[in-house]
């Protein structure tokens, strides 16, 4: 795995990296129910005193694969709060290519970020996708300013081009439903990810938490498994099934489709560092990145084999 060193970043970027931050997770808080009605559980259980006692481990974005924009144009935004770029994945099946990005500081989450191979979909896909963007004739980051929070967080939330047809949603559909999640719903934050290892004795496994989120009554993914688990054993995902929301397309039309999720996740102590106290346990003693295999089940939250079960 890739060094986990940060070169120094201003104060004023930092500054800056937690405003967006505040504005994404305003947003994507409004936006999925779920979000609070886990925060709710958990204080009412005594998991936690209050919202900000929870660690965000993860946030994750999809992008198209396309000129001007994809993972290419998407990742310079955070690269310039401090991020740094790490192990590359390959979802061969669904065609998608992702990365994460480690913080500037702990206090921030990781990024998980995919795109689509474009290029690799049927003719028809692509000449749809195309057709929406490529009215975007130059990499639209270029032209933001990324140190004005506001400006950015209104970039990641703004529609990057015109709002799809309910027949394009749907052709899309049947082929990649990640596209369709994309044509329509943008840079949205797909998903946010609570670190279930520093909660409290008794929710600090991901089998103690599905448990506790079951009883509940949250309707968690269960493609491939409710908990999704790395080959190493260390790194062990569950999540909610996406949230289904009201989508208003070009065609006048109103159809309910799949919105965001939130995701559990549990880094387990690595086996050197089986020794230190758990008091001492810090971010670099536990498993660090992703899993290909974990991550492919995860992206189906948003699919119609979660949503309609």
């Amino acid at each position: 795995m890739s060094s986990l060193s940060t070169p120094s970043i201003s104060p004023a970027r930092i500054e800056t990296l937690g405003s967006v931050m505040k504005g994404l997770m305003d947003r994507y808080s409004e936006r999925v129910p779920d979000v609070k009605r886990v925060i709710d559980a958990m204080i009412s259980e005594g998991i936690i005193a209050a919202s900000s006692d929870i660690e965000n481990d993860h946030i994750a974005f999809r992008t198209m694969g396309v000129p001007n924009l994809g993972l290419r144009s998407f990742e310079k935004i955070f690269l310039h709060y401090g991020y740094q770029k790490r192990d590359e994945y390959d979802f061969r099946e669904k065609k998608l290519t992702g990365y994460w990005y480690s913080p500037p500081e702990p206090r921030f989450p990781r990024i998980f970020a995919s795109e689509l191979r474009v290029h690799e979909l049927s003719s028809d896909s692509q000449r749809i996708i195309r057709s929406y963007t490529d009215a975007i004739t130059r990499d639209p980051v270029e032209e933001l300013n990324l140190d004005d929070a506001l400006a950015v967080d209104h970039y990641l939330h703004q529609p990057l081009w015109r709002t799809p047809t309910w027949m394009d949603y749907q052709t899309l559909l049947k082929e990649s439903e990640y596209a369709a999640w994309v044509i329509y719903n943008r840079y949205y934050l797909n998903h946010f990810t609570i670190a279930v290892h520093n909660l409290k004795p008794g929710f600090s496994t991901i089998e103690e938490f599905v448990e506790f989120l079951e009883r509940r009554g949250l309707k968690l993914n269960n493609a491939g498994g409710k908990i999704k688990i790395s080959p190493d054993e260390c790194l062990r995902q569950a999540s909610t099934v996406a949230q289904m929301i009201e989508a208003d397309f070009a065609d006048g039309l109103t159809h309910r489709i799949a919105g965001s999720y939130v995701e559990f996740a549990e880094r387990r102590v690595l086996p050197q560092f089986q020794h230190i106290p758990l008091n001492q346990i810090r971010r670099e003693h536990r498993r660090e990145g992703f899993e290909t295999g974990n991550a492919d089940k995860i992206f189906e939250s948003t699919f119609i084999s979660q949503t309609e079960r």
